[in-house]
């Protein structure tokens, strides 16, 4: 007898946390490892977070609450969606997840049906085909390049509509490429998306916050709010509070399907942390100088990585205008070859090199749908950003460039 459920034949592991056991078990073996692979900001959750988390612990906030979470933090959620998007919810309209990888993934778990297709830009974020594929769904893929910064368009949108497209899931700023749509862009797929009204989008905005330069985020649907009786909106506080050990994160939407995210929780997780969640709400309503900080210091860290990264051969860069990573392309490193006489083949050969000889972790571009690149994040001091890329270009002095092409290895 089949012990495991034949759709998980579809779905693949996570390879940002296969990336970390990886650089762990280097690590337990005695290797310096300098990781370019965490999504996530690098300092603790500020103080202010912490003491109202203890606090809560203290005044035996330790029990479960509702399912779809306690009344002050979905409270505070619609306050921050209007006084910050523009964005008009109620308090029932929002239901809190442990993480907002929890409530994307109940998402689709309460709306798709065998067959249904779902629309993912891509690059993407890894565990957005896979999470589609596990509920029956079958995930179509929308490619871009940098030669449109990485972003759909509203062309390549409506020819990949059909009508079993049930969902469009739209990040934005993006992870892994940094792209941040403007209103522009956003307001030409709105125009795409209500000539289809079977379609419904989620728009992932985890990393908001952090935009960078001349780069404004932009709600969807405070350009088009004729979309919001089918939309959700997908957010949390992992990244602009650094807390993502506290596992909060929070999906808006029409009621029903609020409703319907709500009872799966219920019959899994029951809820989130109570501490967690108090802890959330100061962090909405407290001070947000902790958050402009951050974003401070993350455009030093881009810039400095985008730099030093351009620098070595066969790899470039553009700034990213959003999140903390940066994509770069390594397509002048294939055809390589290694001191020891191994011929890097794809971007994924690049990737073991760079952390097995090279002592610096990245994640393969394979994995987020566009190979020939690596992701990096710059969640890390100057100091690790420095020395990393210094690593790295120790690392491309040793190959072998003989067999490559040489207008790509020095693009």
């Amino acid at each position: 007898m089949q012990l495991l459920a034949s759709r998980l034949d579809s779905v693949k592991p996570s390879p940002s946390m296969a990336a970390k056991s990886h650089v762990d078990a280097l690590r337990a073996a005695g290797r310096t490892i300098i990781d370019f692979t965490i999504g996530e900001p690098d300092f603790p959750t500020p103080p202010h977070i912490v003491a109202a988390g203890v606090a809560a612990l203290n005044a035996g906030q330790t029990r479960y609450t509702g399912s779809a979470g306690i009344p002050p933090l979905r409270k505070a959620i619609a306050a921050k969606l209007a006084h910050e998007n523009g964005l008009a919810y109620t308090a029932d309209q929002v239901v809190i997840g442990t993480g907002a990888k929890h409530v994307i993934y109940n998402a689709l778990a309460a709306t798709l049906n065998e067959g249904d297709e779902v629309i993912v830009p891509a690059p993407y974020w890894v565990s957005y085909p896979d999470m589609v594929a596990l509920h029956g769904g079958k995930p179509v893929i929308v490619a871009s390049d940098e030669s449109n910064g990485f972003k759909l368009r509203p062309q390549a949108l409506e020819r990949a509509i059909s009508p079993r497209t049930r969902w469009l899931v739209l990040n934005s700023p993006n992870n892994p490429t940094g792209a941040v749509y403007s209103a522009a862009e956003l307001k030409a797929i709105g125009e795409v998306l209500l000539r289809h009204p079977h379609v419904w989008v989620m728009t992932d905005e985890i990393y908001e916050h952090f935009v960078y330069g001349a780069a404004k985020h932009v709600s969807l649907l405070a350009l088009v709010p004729e979309l919001a009786s089918r939309a959700l909106v997908v957010n949390g506080m992992s990244k602009a509070y650094a807390m993502t050990g506290w596992r909060i994160g929070y999906g808006a939407g029409p009621q029903e399907l609020v409703k319907a995210i709500t009872l799966l929780l219920s019959q899994s997780t029951s809820c989130a942390a109570a501490m967690s969640q108090v802890a959330a709400v100061t962090a909405l309503e407290g001070p947000q100088q902790c958050v402009a900080d951050a974003r401070v210091l993350f455009e030093q860290r881009r810039d400095r990585m985008v730099e030093l990264l351009n620098r070595i051969r066969g790899v470039r860069c553009t700034a990213p205008d959003g999140a903390f990573y940066v994509f770069a392309s390594v397509a002048g490193l294939i055809g390589a070859t290694t001191p020891d006489g191994r011929k890097l083949s794809s971007d994924v050969d690049v990737m073991m090199y760079f952390t097995d000889i090279g002592g610096v972790a990245a994640i393969d571009g394979a994995s987020y749908g566009l190979p020939a690149h690596l992701r990096l994040s710059f969640a890390t001091a100057i100091e690790q950003i420095e020395a990393g890329c210094a690593s790295l270009a120790r690392a491309v002095e040793a190959l072998d460039f003989s067999h490559v092409n040489e207008e790509t290895s020095h693009a």
